[in-house]
């Protein structure tokens, strides 16, 4: 069955455009991006689980269940990636650079979600950051918007 979404994953990411379906391969390379800020720690608490879930089921609109086959389908792509390109290209060529700073700001989200702020989680985030284009003014603005210190 790994094989099977592992392949699933290869083909649908490399050529988006034959896919019969987009939507769900940005969901999940969406999904993907947000599982790496949460694993940047080496720790993934229930908080996190939870805060992910929430954030995926409003951003895309999912009910519970699509969400849970979501977040496993993403964390176990993940665990076999060797990078991020990938994830990233797909997103950089579908999203607005607004949605782009949306998804930087759910990474915060994320990353603040069990009140224990990580450096790891940070350099995760801002690596990330850095190869959606995002500028590091908007880094830091969404940074601040998370933590409550500006609108």
């Amino acid at each position: 069955m790994l094989d099977t979404i592992q392949r699933f994953f290869q083909q649908a990411l490399a050529e988006p455009e034959r896919s019969d379906d987009p939507a769900p391969t940005l969901e999940r390379a969406t999904a993907a991006l947000l599982c790496e800020v949460m694993r940047a720690d080496y720790h993934t608490d229930q908080v996190q689980l939870d805060a992910l879930r929430q954030l995926l089921m409003s951003h895309f609109q999912l009910p519970a269940a699509d969400v849970e086959e979501l977040m496993e389908m993403a964390r176990e792509e993940v665990e076999h990636s060797v990078d991020h390109y990938q994830f990233v290209s797909l997103i950089k060529q579908h999203y607005d650079y607004a949605q782009r700073c949306e998804l930087v700001r759910m990474m915060w989200t994320l990353a603040n979600a069990d009140a224990n702020h990580n450096a790891l989680e940070e350099h995760r985030i801002r690596r990330l950051a850095e190869l959606l284009h995002v500028s590091h003014s908007d880094f830091i603005r969404t940074k601040l918007q998370v933590q409550g210190q500006v609108e």
